[in-house]
């Protein structure tokens, strides 16, 4: 009789115990399942800025155009074009710019991909105001020869930027050296150039890498000077992950380099592709007066572009976006048009079904 009792008292905990497992079992999934669900990536578009240039046949450059006489395309879907300035004006709010905010925000947070912040009149205007320079200067054993001829056509450079840019003077051999933080002080820039001394061997994508993180770092527009004389051989990052991040940031990268490194077929390549997908130029210098004169250039390509910004509208791609810019009207068909061709959008961090407010996140590339 006992025997019978205890035998049954098992068979009924053994049945309360399975019964246990399969509600949790049944409960855990479905909480995670829910979790999964709830849980996305978000990322944070909030403004997306070109720096444009438009030449004629022969590289002049066209000036007077209005934000009508521009199209942009984000992965072949019209943008309405929110600033616009030209040269080193600064950049204006659109009159339809706040309708054009409100309905990005409104669609994004609806598709739940998305999350945009709405920005103040003023600071769109502070978004695309002067142009941050970085100016990187190749310090590796390169270049003993010119070394002081490249201080000079540097230093002319910078005295000759407009008062309301800010510049940045940095410097590297196997290492990257932050001389001069971005200041509006000419002195203070001209004392860091003049302080470099040559080192040793040449990481150029390591270093390039690291001055385009500190330029997304800033508001407004981006640029990155390169000053190289000859090809990179010690980096372990690759050039096209510094073209990525800089077009992905609105960075546009011009290179000069001396003839040393024109004659080496690969690195002539590399810097063409990366300038030319970042917007920028790059220039071979056969001696210090053409690196005078590629400075001059850079510095007049600065003081003619265009700057557009907009919202991007709804978009489910998170990967690599494309970007054309066209020009509307028969008229202006024969001109060409020079700015990044695209970026990839920024993971901001995760969220889930109770994180219902916009994200806050860096400024848009």
């Amino acid at each position: 009789m006992v025997n019978t009792i205890s035998s049954l008292t098992n068979r009924r905990f053994f049945s309360f115990l399975c019964a246990v497992l399969s509600l949790s079992a049944y409960f855990g999934t479905r909480m995670w399942a829910q979790v999964a669900v709830d849980q996305k990536i978000h990322v944070v578009v909030d403004l997306v800025q070109l720096n444009v240039a438009v030449t004629d046949r022969k590289g002049n450059y066209v000036t007077g155009l209005r934000p009508e006489d521009f199209a942009i395309s984000e992965d072949r879907v019209p943008q309405k074009i929110a600033t616009f300035g030209e040269g080193n004006e600064h950049g204006r709010g659109l009159a339809d710019t706040t309708a054009s905010q409100d309905e990005a925000v409104t669609q994004s947070a609806s598709q739940g991909s998305e999350s945009g912040r709405r920005v103040s009149q003023s600071e769109l205007s502070s978004l695309v105001a002067g142009a941050n320079v970085f100016v990187l200067f190749d310090t590796s054993n390169y270049m003993y020869r010119g070394f002081v001829f490249a201080q000079d056509a540097i230093a002319d450079f910078v005295r000759s930027m407009e008062s309301a840019d800010q510049v940045a003077f940095y410097s590297y051999s196997r290492d990257l050296s932050r001389n001069t933080p971005l200041t509006f002080d000419r002195s203070q820039l001209l004392r860091g150039v003049r302080s470099t001394v040559a080192g040793d061997d040449a990481a150029l994508y390591n270093c390039l890498l690291l001055t385009v993180k500190d330029a997304a770092k800033v508001a407004g527009r981006k640029v990155v000077v390169v000053f190289s004389n000859g090809p990179d051989n010690v980096s372990v990052v690759p050039p096209e992950d510094v073209a990525e991040l800089a077009q992905s940031t609105g960075t546009a990268i011009y290179m000069i380099s001396t003839n040393q490194a024109h004659l080496e077929p690969i690195s002539t390549a590399v810097f063409e592709r990366m300038t030319a997908a970042t917007g920028g130029k790059a220039y071979f210098a056969n001696s210090w007066k053409d690196e005078k004169r590629a400075f001059a250039s850079i510095r007049d390509d600065l003081a003619h572009l265009y700057s557009l910004s907009y919202y991007p509208r709804p978009n489910p791609n998170l990967g690599w976006r494309t970007i054309t810019v066209t020009l509307v009207g028969n008229r202006l068909k024969k001109y060409h048009v020079r700015t990044r061709d695209g970026y990839r959008p920024q993971p901001s961090r995760f969220s889930t079904a109770s994180d219902r407010k916009p994200l806050e996140g860096p400024v848009a590339p």
